[in-house]
């Protein structure tokens, strides 16, 4: 078949739930874990012998009480790096708790389109699952694709999967070793024992208010639009966070893109 032929409305609506019904069974699908009930498991209590002591002392020279129920994590591509933050109640804003690196982190500046492009998405996000039996040792998974990803990307096939994760493989992930997950896992699980409903989750391309990521940003969008759009949509939330150390509200456009709610 021609790239250039449009398919009939009935058979894109087959292969959708073909898609649908594949993506089931996928082995992918199959080593997830996002039912509640399901974030435990025999290398979670494992991780707990050997991280409560420390986890309690890096809160504690915070000055904030564990386990919070206000945890966020941003991601930087450029730099390879993971921060956790909680909540200060008592100000109201979010203190650094730790940094991690990321030691794997596939793909180029720029935000997941397709399913396959093996780039690691850019956006605001959250924790939408626990996998404690997950290949690489523990994982987070990360709502991708949201609402903006469904519009600018691959309509039929924008891919998904998209994980926190142990070891030192990426593929689309965020891959930090398995003794830093082990903590942002427990981190992560307390919170949502505590209370925490949603945990976002932050990705940025570079910290957009340091010149070496301007200048980045300019030469990779050099002759595209469309992305130096999209990266100045993602600007405002990370100037708001960085000003405040509050969490910006931010809706998606109907054209993909994202602006502070007003």
């Amino acid at each position: 078949m021609s790239s250039n032929k449009k398919l009939p409305v009935k058979f894109a609506s087959v292969l959708l739930i073909a898609f649908g019904i594949l993506s089931a069974i996928s082995p992918a699908k199959a080593n997830q874990a996002t039912e509640s009930g399901k974030e435990f498991g025999p290398r979670v209590e494992k991780a707990r012998k050997n991280n409560e002591q420390e986890i309690l002392k890096m809160f504690e020279k915070a000055e904030l009480p564990y386990p919070s129920n206000n945890i966020f994590l941003r991601v930087f591509k450029l730099e390879r790096s993971v921060e956790l933050w909680a909540k200060d109640m008592e100000t109201g804003k979010y203190k650094l708790i730790e940094e991690y690196r990321a030691c794997a982190l596939s793909g180029n500046l720029g935000p997941k389109r397709r399913q396959g492009d093996h780039q690691a998405p850019e956006g605001f996000y959250t924790i939408s699952g626990f996998n404690p039996a997950s290949r690489f040792h523990l994982s987070l998974r990360v709502s991708y694709p949201n609402k903006s990803d469904l519009i600018l990307g691959n309509k039929l096939f924008p891919g998904g999967d998209i994980f926190i994760h142990g070891s030192c493989v990426s593929d689309g992930c965020v891959a930090i070793r398995d003794e830093p997950i082990e903590k942002l896992y427990l981190i992560a699980l307390d919170a949502k024992t505590a209370g925490q409903k949603i945990i976002p989750v932050h990705i940025f391309p570079c910290r957009m208010d340091k010149s070496y990521c301007e200048s980045t940003l300019g030469f990779f969008a050099m002759d595209n639009e469309e992305l130096k759009t999209f990266w100045n949509s993602l600007r405002p939330g990370y100037d708001y966070f960085e000003a405040n150390k509050t969490l910006p509200e931010v809706r998606i456009k109907t054209d993909g893109d994202y602006e502070l709610k007003q």
